[in-house]
């Protein structure tokens, strides 16, 4: 009776690892790990920006880590900016999960720094002629904290 419970929990075991390995997106595995890990998060405002240099500064094609933004579709390297507060938790090129957002909800890199007067708070690009908008209390978690943090 121990063989067969042990060898239950065995493979009870491996359905995640092998769930995330099947034909899932980035956001069913970033649950995944957010509800295996209990992962804490943040509550922060989330607000939208766009690649005009009247929202950036004199170069918005690249960001403050460097990184060239595509400039037909933006939107779709899923990129955000950070408050300089939460910088320290928060390191550039690191993919984060937003959840509380509504449709802006989803895996996202970080990229891009903001002004020195934001608190809690994060700006997520989007393209030119999108819509802007502005969600309070949603939740920011740090999916990719170093290399072993997906396992």
């Amino acid at each position: 009776m121990r063989k067969v419970i042990l060898l239950f929990l065995t493979i009870v075991m491996f359905i995640p690892h092998n769930m995330i390995n099947a034909e899932m997106s980035e956001e069913e595995v970033a649950d995944i790990i957010i509800e295996k890990k209990h992962i804490p998060y943040d509550l922060v405002t989330v607000t939208t920006y766009t690649v005009s240099a009247g929202e950036t500064d004199s170069t918005p094609l690249i960001t403050a880590s460097g990184y060239k933004l595509d400039s037909l579709n933006p939107k779709r390297q899923k990129v955000i900016a950070i408050s300089r507060d939460l910088k320290r938790k928060y390191k550039f090129g690191q993919k984060v999960r937003i959840k509380g957002a509504g449709k802006l909800d989803g895996v996202y890199t970080v990229r891009d720094v903001m002004a020195r007067r934001w608190r809690k708070k994060i700006d997520i690009l989007i393209n030119p002629d999108d819509d802007g908008t502005k969600v309070r209390k949603v939740k920011l978690y740090n999916i990719e904290t170093n290399d072993k943090a997906l396992d």
